[in-house]
């Protein structure tokens, strides 16, 4: 018999072409364990050589200051895991730019990645807001050539057609990001919205 639920569901995506900046959406039947009911940043994209990016949405046991020396205590930062390439690497992401946080990487309008880690240090110990503005990661996520573009033919993902919204792509977390994220996609996508994370809670 066929598996109805998932025919049921299943949306014919308009195959948009991932971009450096640009973002995934997992489709809601993946299984795998980083990837279900992600949202992934593409950090960088080569047809030729394959992508790198970061799951945006689902944090770790860790706060900042528990995984490194020089962060106060008093300021819960939280970590998220960003995939499962390079699990002994922090990472982060920013609105701030490189006025603030020099040697950042401008990737996308209004994104930058890393830069100079004193300067992030400072600006969490003086007591700065975190959400909307910079999200920490371990791990990233990592494609070789071809690997994307086939996950993406096989429907596995979908892209939206816009550019992100900077400050949003740094705020909330959990299924709810993922679920914001769909109704981003549009009203093709619309039926994505009424499956939970884990489906025996539907």
């Amino acid at each position: 018999m066929k598996d109805i639920t998932t025919n049921l569901f299943k949306v014919k995506s308009s195959r948009n072409v991932p971009t450096c900046g640009g973002v995934l959406v997992a489709e809601p039947f993946s299984q795998d364990s980083y990837f279900k009911h992600s949202v992934v940043s593409l950090i960088d994209y080569i047809p030729e050589e394959g992508a790198t990016g970061v799951v945006m949405n689902y944090r770790t046991r860790f706060t900042l200051s528990e995984l490194l020396d020089g962060i106060d205590s008093r300021y819960d930062v939280p970590v998220f895991c960003g995939g499962p390439v390079g699990q002994d690497r922090l990472f982060f992401i920013h609105t701030l730019g490189s006025d603030i946080i020099p040697g950042a990487r401008c990737y996308a309008p209004g994104l930058y990645v890393g830069g100079d880690f004193d300067s992030v240090t400072a600006y969490v110990n003086e007591g700065y807001e975190t959400d909307g503005n910079i999200r920490f990661f371990i791990g990233y996520s990592s494609w070789c050539e071809g690997q994307l573009e086939r996950e993406i033919s096989r429907e596995m993902w979908a892209l939206p057609s816009a550019a992100p919204d900077a400050r949003q792509l740094l705020t909330s977390g959990g299924d709810n990001y993922w679920h914001r994220a769909v109704r981003d996609l549009g009203e093709t996508y619309r039926s994505w919205t009424l499956l939970p994370r884990n489906v025996t809670n539907n």
